[in-house]
């Protein structure tokens, strides 16, 4: 007999330890070749560790939500000949979830060692747990569906969000009981792991080291709107339908042209403010893991139509889990929306280490005077916040000012220089 030690991979970018998301054995489960056996998470990549021999699982280094060194013991699998030295699991580089959710990187087999011999045929099949992505498991279990009544149509098996969505679309989904006016005392502690602990760190290390002023501004929509409107109607064959971010997206990349300032990032350990030429817009998106930002690049460079089509492209992916490190990370100021559940006035959390972030509130008709007479106008408010040590007030004020001016008359989007 034989050992095979799976070590925890190293995915560079200087990651020193990585966190268990999922574990799909335990200590005594026999494993065969490729099977997966757990799932990490390292800053914002979650990857799949498979099994490179036959085998049973031995030990296993830790819990789900522990965080394991980089090239430390991960697994040992007993194997039926031996395999000699310890061995680590080499992958392709991971994918990012953030501030969501994570695409599963294909790991890269490693050469089989000489010596190993083929499990017996006689080795009962694994009780492996369905394939699917930490994402989709988390929408499962959201949705109250058990994985293994649901058949995957993806790679090898794999279950993904369409066929959880197919599922319940049948009716399959377990009834829920009716418990009337009766006394509930269960309680459930749930342990903040993966990309939903990542997120907590963030907003823990964004709200108490970043001094934030929030500034709210009314803003009238009505011309754009119109012009949105006009715009869809007229839109090319393969030409994605406008939102309100694309204009916003345009409109901040002029009001950045006149003050740079607010399109920086503040490292406050070295007190040093790195101000950009290039507007990367972090474009916060809600997914089935989580909150994350996909970054629409070179903003500066990209029209009405480009920017509608990026984001869009960027949001899918980051809702899919299929959004790469590069796509979800590097912006140098973003912009918050909830769409229409906006509500009226947000206080936006500053992405760290930007310095300003934008709230976009919902658009409702409101009566507002026009100096004769009330009339019905579409209004929406911005609710913008800024790091006070880099951004004074005046300064923020204008900044929203300006984007205002350029809302409310659109065509001032589309004027160069």
């Amino acid at each position: 007999m034989g050992e095979f030690i799976i070590k925890m991979p190293d995915v560079g970018e200087g990651v020193a330890e990585a966190e268990i998301v999922e574990w799909h054995v335990k200590t005594g489960d026999p494993v065969r070749e490729d099977m997966v056996i757990a799932a990490v998470m390292t800053d914002k990549a979650t990857v799949e560790i498979p099994s490179p021999v036959n085998g049973t699982v031995t030990w296993i280094a830790g819990e789900v939500g522990d965080r394991i060194a980089v090239k430390a013991p991960l697994v040992r699998i007993e194997t039926a000949g031996d395999v000699g030295e310890a061995q680590s699991v080499g992958i392709s580089q991971a994918p990012i979830t953030e501030e969501t959710s994570a695409e599963i990187a294909k790991p890269a087999r490693p050469a089989p060692a000489p010596a190993a011999v083929p499990v017996p045929a006689a080795l009962p099949p694994p009780a492996e747990k369905p394939l699917a992505a930490p994402s989709v498991r988390l929408f499962a279990r959201e949705s109250g569906v058990d994985l293994r009544q649901v058949q995957g149509t993806g790679p090898a098996g794999r279950i993904l969000r369409e066929d959880i969505e197919q599922f319940l679309s049948h009716g399959t989904a377990p009834a829920t009981a009716k418990n009337g006016f009766a006394r509930k005392t269960a309680t459930e502690e749930i342990k903040l792991t993966g990309l939903r602990r990542r997120i907590a760190e963030k907003m823990v290390l964004s709200a108490s080291r970043i001094p934030h002023i929030t500034y709210v501004e009314e803003v009238d929509m009505s011309a754009l709107e119109e012009l949105r409107t006009t715009m869809n109607g007229d839109r090319r064959p393969g030409h994605p339908k406008l939102t309100v971010l694309p204009f916003l997206m345009r409109a901040l990349v002029k009001a950045i042209s006149e003050q740079p300032d607010v399109n920086a990032t503040f490292d406050d350990d070295a007190g040093i403010i790195t101000r950009y030429g290039a507007v990367h817009i972090g474009i916060a998106t809600q997914t089935p893991a989580g909150l994350t930002v996909p970054v629409v690049r070179h903003a500066e460079a990209r029209g009405i139509w480009d920017c509608a089509a990026e984001m869009n492209r960027l949001a899918e992916a980051a809702r899919s889990g299929t959004a790469t490190r590069d796509e979800l990370s590097g912006s140098t100021i973003t912009i918050s929306s909830l769409g229409a559940l906006g509500g009226i006035v947000s206080t936006p959390i500053i992405n760290h280490p930007e310095v300003a972030i934008i709230g976009v509130n919902k658009i409702a008709t409101r009566p507002v005077w026009d100096g004769a007479q009330f009339v019905p106008r579409k209004m929406m408010n911005l609710s913008s916040s800024f790091d006070h040590r880099i951004i004074d007030g005046w300064d923020a004020a204008n900044f929203v000012q300006r984007i205002r001016t350029l809302i409310e008359t659109p065509a001032l989007i589309f004027i160069e220089g």
